[in-house]
């Protein structure tokens, strides 16, 4: 009774892990017959887990989802691993998902071992979080996982989508994968009416179901997704691109300017290129000094322009006349000033600035 039990346990452990197995698989894992496999898999269904079950030779086994939530596996790693996520899940970017966390940690924390237990005990004690409030659009959990099933089953999404300047579109897309930054998140996906891969946000997404049909996997339009979200929601979608040479290493720059204010690329061991887009020349002025870091303008052309005509504005307004504050021995100079993201909001600096794609 005592290694049925156990092989029991295997064989849900490997069901959790893996989409689909077929038979002859499961039997090889576990080491016994196809036919132990059947009686193993009646048995799980009558504890309550949907085990399906598809014919043939393309068939095979599928935990499924049932009317309530059955037990899960966790090893010790993967225990502490949700145990930590559920404590700085405070709902940033995911809309009501503080409260949820709590109540799930709860009962998570009520049957952790003690060696365990302690981990995520110590952990929670001697950690200060510093996290960003909310942002007024979360996203609604239910879209997330979603999104997240059809893009696992492979499955074609239709959903109404709201733009960055509020027009409404209709949508039918192949959804590749979520991308996350701190605080917002997006769906990279083949759209099909426009033949080519596009990135929404999430919290802009409302799905219409019913989703399908079934599509094979596309070759996805970057081996780095995460870059080519960053490319597209700080250069692509914006009307003005620039390339401008910052005089420090790639390390230092990555600490200052997140993923929503351009990409970064490495050029010497003193210097890199920072891809960036604005809304005008004008606005990539302000973007570009205001990080604080020496540079030189690559391209184009016309924002070195720009920046020497507000070069010479701000001379003139100098010029005009400064009160005079008479000598001063140690005289400090002006206060540092906080960094500031694009949309106006103060940034520490190596955080993302939070702006979003079109």
């Amino acid at each position: 009774m005592l290694e049925t039990s156990a092989r029991l346990l295997r064989l849900l452990s490997l069901l959790q892990a893996h989409r689909d197995w077929s038979g002859a698989d499961l039997a090889g894992r576990l080491g016994v017959t196809p036919r132990t496999v059947r009686r193993d898999v009646d048995r799980l269904r009558e504890l309550g887990y949907p085990v399906h079950a598809s014919p043939g030779t393309g068939g095979g086994y599928r935990l499924g989802a049932g009317a309530e939530l059955p037990p899960l596996l966790l090893d010790d790693d993967e225990a502490v691993a949700v145990a930590v996520g559920l404590r700085t899940a405070a709902g940033q970017g995911v809309e009501g998902i503080g409260e949820s966390s709590v109540r799930a940690l709860s009962k998570l924390e009520q049957v952790l071992p003690n060696r365990l237990r302690r981990r995520v005990g110590a952990l929670t004690a001697y950690t200060v979080p510093m996290l960003r409030a909310p942002l007024p659009q979360g996203v609604d959990p239910a879209v997330l996982t979603e999104l997240a099933d059809l893009c696992r089953d492979g499955e074609r999404l239709r959903f109404a989508y709201r733009d960055h300047d509020g027009s409404a579109t209709r949508r039918t897309v192949e959804p590749h994968r979520l991308v996350c930054t701190e605080r917002r998140w997006y769906l990279v996906a083949w759209d099909l009416d426009r033949e080519d891969w596009r990135t929404f946000r999430a919290d802009r997404i409302e799905p219409r179901p019913p989703h399908g049909p079934r599509f094979a996997p596309r070759t996805p339009p970057a081996e780095d997704l995460a870059a080519y979200v960053s490319r597209g929601v700080s250069t692509r979608a914006y009307a003005v691109h620039g390339v401008v040479r910052l005089h420090v290493p790639l390390v230092e720059a990555a600490q200052r300017i997140g993923p929503a204010d351009g990409t970064l690329e490495a050029e010497t061991d003193k210097t890199c290129l920072l891809r960036t887009g604005a809304a005008s020349l004008d606005l990539m002025v302000f973007h570009v000094l205001f990080m604080g870091i020496e540079f030189e303008v690559v391209e184009p052309a016309e924002l070195a322009d720009r920046i020497r005509s507000s070069r010479d504005l701000l001379s003139r307004a100098l010029d005009r006349g400064v009160p005079s504050a008479g000598p001063r021995s140690a005289d400090p100079g002006p206060a540092p000033r906080t960094p500031r993201t694009r949309d106006g909001a103060d940034r520490t600096p190596g955080t993302p600035s939070g702006s979003g794609a079109g």
